[in-house]
């Protein structure tokens, strides 16, 4: 149903349509225009280590989202993070699941670090059932700061990468 296909400067959109009040609720609201572009460029060139991907739904491989993993360092411990988006129209169908699923398979084949964390907000409640569902641990609640500026409250989501494979 799904497949992941690296993010490319061709995905630009997938960034400003993800950037709606809507989607951006849990994450502080939306970005600036200027903050969008360096998000973009981050993603393309910038990431240093880690991937990011667009989420191709269905035959005709319409961009559903965006799903990615990044090194974080986290409690004295480098460890990877992993985040993602879906689009409202593509909501409620798995997409979700089924490309964390997918990253998670390519993150464990590059056995760098043993651990990924999720951060949702305690109010995304679709972000933590994908969490819950995909088998990783609810570590309890954090506070976190995201964009740069903004302290969320969120869930620390962690998966052991040897034990889940």
């Amino acid at each position: 149903m799904i497949r992941l296909e690296a993010y490319s400067e061709d995905d630009f959109s997938l960034l400003e349509r993800a950037n709606a009040p809507q989607m951006t609720e849990h994450l502080g609201g939306p970005e600036s225009a200027e903050q969008i572009l360096k998000r973009h460029q981050r993603y393309t060139r910038d990431l240093a280590v880690g991937q990011m991907f667009k989420i191709a739904f269905g035959a005709a491989a319409e961009p559903a989202g965006i799903i990615g993993y990044w090194e974080h360092h986290w409690r004295d411990e480098l460890v990877w993070e992993t985040g993602w988006n879906v689009l409202p129209e593509f909501q409620g169908r798995g997409i979700a699941g089924e490309a964390l699923e997918a990253l998670l398979i390519q993150v464990q084949a590059e056995q760098k670090h043993r651990f990924i964390h999720a951060f949702p907000s305690i109010d995304n409640l679709p972000s933590n059932a994908v969490c819950r569902k995909r088998g990783f641990t609810l570590l309890g609640e954090c506070d976190f700061e995201y964009p740069p500026g903004h302290l969320m409250r969120c869930n620390d989501w962690g998966l052991d990468l040897l034990q889940s494979s």
